[in-house]
């Protein structure tokens, strides 16, 4: 799901495998660490991960920095 708003664009990704504040640390950091990442909100009890950019994100490149942080994207 994608919404942009004022040169932004507001990403929901299904995230696999969160069980804890521990993984929602894991999985935020990897993708805050894509270009043009602004805001990352990961939840593990719903496997949402709420993603704030500049641009439309490259979904490879999500799903790259999910599998480094042990997880899968869904």
């Amino acid at each position: 799901m994608t919404a942009e708003t004022k040169s932004q664009v507001t990403t929901v990704y299904q995230v696999t495998g969160m069980t804890c504040g521990h993984c929602e640390g894991a999985v935020s950091s990897e993708i805050s660490g894509i270009a043009g990442v602004t805001s990352v909100e990961a939840t593990a009890a719903t496997g949402r991960v709420t993603v704030i950019s500049q641009a439309p994100l490259d979904e490879e490149a999500v799903r790259a920095a999910v599998d480094e942080a042990g997880y899968e994207l869904a």
